[in-house]
């Protein structure tokens, strides 16, 4: 008969030191799953458009509103965030970036440009209002 061990029986977050590579993978989870409500948002803004212009009113309170803009920066943070992780797996797929070195420069590319994308999408949006 063996004796119990007291180690855990598969490796667990007390086991592993928090990385950026780490944080980079909860948040594409994350910005997966907002997505969703991203795209419940898109489709509302279609639905109020060929709805007609009181619904279209309602939206547009909705989406100009302080809040509504703050989801709508998010949203638009969150499609980048997920498309530039979505290319760091195709790149980890063909082989290439899998040293730790180069993961965590491929990761602070996918934190760095999305972000930029996202402020220069917005700044773009209100000149050309």
């Amino acid at each position: 008969m063996s004796t119990p061990s007291s180690r855990p029986l598969s490796p667990h977050l007390q086991v592993y030191r928090f990385s950026m590579l780490m944080a980079m993978s909860i948040i594409h989870r994350i910005t997966g799953t907002g997505l969703y409500f991203g795209f419940a948002l898109f489709a509302w803004w279609l639905i109020a458009a060929a709805t007609g212009h009181q619904a279209y009113e309602v939206f547009y309170s909705y989406a100009g509103s302080i809040v509504g803009r703050l989801v709508l920066f998010a949203a638009t943070w969150g499609l980048f965030h997920h498309m530039f992780g979505g290319i760091r797996h195709l790149i980890w797929d063909t082989g290439a970036g899998l040293a730790v070195p180069a993961a965590k420069n491929i990761a602070r590319v996918c934190i760095i440009l999305p972000l930029l994308l996202t402020i220069g999408v917005w700044v773009v949006g209100y000149c050309v209002k």
